[in-house]
């Protein structure tokens, strides 16, 4: 139990960090790309994109598992909520005062969110009692095809950033893919790997 309250505090610190990258500006991750460009040519919140596209990715997963673990999905269904709805909160009340206007503040605003969403991240795998749903996709697909989990998870991202973009120029709206996008692609998978070596490594010592 201690563990699934520590994933869903996580899950939520992870909310915080995507909603810092979403101030800053200056571009987004893969996925998300395509969560702000749903939104902006809708009334639908950010965060409600967010947990409804996860939930989308949950149902797949549930339809791709061969022993079906149904604690184990409404956890998962209750902590993208959590997420969807602490991006929606932070985006929109509590972050949405804040004016950024000069771009190395937006920078240093940037990398701090993917900083904390990485490190967020980076416990919710570690702790093993809950996954994001699409990375338990991408598993159920590699384990199924044989094909590496990666193909599977660089193919998400190669999908959300080309469909943000078509939407994009379909509507007039600005480029959600730029500097940010590369940014995330090497700081937050960075963050997320140190973390779960670090978690790893002192659980190992306080065994020993």
């Amino acid at each position: 139990m201690k563990k699934i309250l520590s994933a869903l505090f996580f899950y939520t610190l992870s909310g915080i960090g995507i909603s810092l990258t979403l101030k800053a500006d200056i571009g987004v991750s893969s996925f998300n790309s395509l969560n702000v460009a749903i939104a902006s040519i809708s009334t639908i919140k950010v965060g409600t994109v967010t947990f409804l596209l996860n939930t989308v990715f949950l149902l797949f997963y549930i339809l791709l598992s061969k022993q079906k673990q149904f604690l184990t999905y409404f956890l998962m269904f209750v902590s993208v909520l959590c997420l969807g709805s602490i991006i929606n909160f932070f985006s929109y009340t509590v972050l949405a005062p804040m004016y950024l206007e000069n771009y190395f503040l937006k920078l240093a605003v940037f990398i701090m969110g993917t900083c904390i969403a990485g490190f967020a991240t980076g416990m919710v795998v570690s702790l093993g009692v809950l996954s994001f749903p699409i990375e338990s996709v991408c598993q159920a697909l590699s384990e199924a095809t044989g094909y590496s989990f990666a193909t599977f998870r660089y193919g998400i991202d190669l999908f959300s950033v080309s469909v943000s973009f078509i939407l994009s120029i379909l509507y007039g709206l600005p480029i959600f893919v730029r500097e940010g996008t590369l940014i995330s692609l090497f700081l937050l998978s960075g963050v997320i790997s140190f973390t779960k070596v670090n978690y790893e490594n002192r659980l190992s010592n306080q065994e020993n």
